[in-house]
């Protein structure tokens, strides 16, 4: 029996469409057998990213117009320049719904990132009940924020539950939505206590994705918990750490129900944030253009401390 000499011969099923490669390999593909999403495949987000454009942006841009106006809602309107942007200002009132609304806002951000920080350590792997837990502690971000206030205005009350209690350690009643001086950070307490479980479950997703190994290797070395915290878990969640922020920052430049259904922005103005005197001027007042104002300042402070947030958070590594 002879051999049959010669190069040995791919018995292989052809692919239709395809074209053999040098040397053997793996057959190419030919631009034919291209699936068709493959051509042309931005056309597909073209009618979402339109429709953002128009509904968010071009609206949006359009009623920042009015801030150049003195528009009052009916009628013909003039051009005035940056004459609003003055008025606000000089106007004393304007100056501290700024103020109160920059306080509400980072004290916000302190206040949940930090607690909603360290219920996601407490929470995170060895306690039994750490789901039950969870549930417990986002169960608030899922009501609506003016169901929440309407119920901490009643735990508020001079006659409530709060001064109950400080009656009962021999402490004296306190108004505490009449206060110019308390009623701000009640407000701030009832946004932070809504909002935490939202933070929480943020940090519970990042440290998902810290490893265990290395964790205890480091306690084998004789870290401590401090130690394994900063160089080990914070850098690890440091994405985790942006976005909380950037939420955090937004939310509490913006906050409106908290602070119309506790106080309506009263005592003489102590709880007025910027989002309270835009509703106020314009719906209330039918001042459109000095409402307009109000606004296109507020969303402009949104974009530069959020940009100023991402840079502080970026991860440089």
């Amino acid at each position: 029996m002879t051999a049959t000499m010669g190069t040995p011969q791919d018995t292989g099923p052809v692919v239709r469409g395809s074209v053999p490669a040098a040397g053997g390999g793996q057959p190419a593909r030919s631009r034919r057998s291209r699936p068709l999403i493959t051509y042309g495949r931005w056309w597909w987000a073209l009618p979402a990213v339109l429709a953002v454009l128009l509904i968010h942006y071009v609206a949006t841009a359009g009623g920042a117009l009015y801030a150049f106006t003195n528009w009052t809602g009916i009628g013909d309107f003039d051009f005035v320049g940056l004459e609003n942007f003055r008025r606000i200002f000089e106007d004393p009132a304007s100056i501290g719904s700024l103020e109160n609304t920059l306080f509400l806002a980072f004290g916000f951000l302190v206040l949940t990132n930090v607690v909603g920080l360290l219920l996601a350590l407490a929470l995170n792997r060895t306690l039994k009940t750490r789901y039950l837990l969870r549930v417990l502690f986002f169960m608030p971000v899922v009501l609506s924020p003016l169901a929440v206030s309407y119920v901490w205005k009643f735990i508020f009350d001079f006659n409530g539950p709060l001064n109950g209690v400080l009656a009962w350690f021999g402490a004296a009643p306190r108004t505490w939505l009449a206060d110019p001086t308390l009623a701000l950070w009640a407000v701030l307490v009832v946004m932070a206590w809504q909002t935490t479980g939202m933070v929480m479950v943020i940090y519970l997703a990042g440290l998902a994705t810290v490893s265990t190994e290395i964790e205890e290797a480091a306690a084998l070395d004789g870290a401590s918990t401090w130690q394994r915290f900063r160089h080990i878990t914070l850098p690890s969640i440091r994405p985790s750490v942006a976005i909380a922020s950037t939420l955090m920052l937004i939310q509490g430049l913006r906050v409106f129900d908290q602070v119309m259904a506790l106080t309506g922005g009263g005592p003489a103005g102590a709880t007025e944030t910027l989002a309270t005197q835009v509703y106020k001027e314009t719906f209330a007042l039918s001042n459109f253009g000095y409402g307009a104002a109000l606004a296109l300042l507020l969303t402009v402070i949104m974009l530069v401390f959020s940009v100023l947030q991402q840079a502080a958070t970026r991860d440089r590594s």
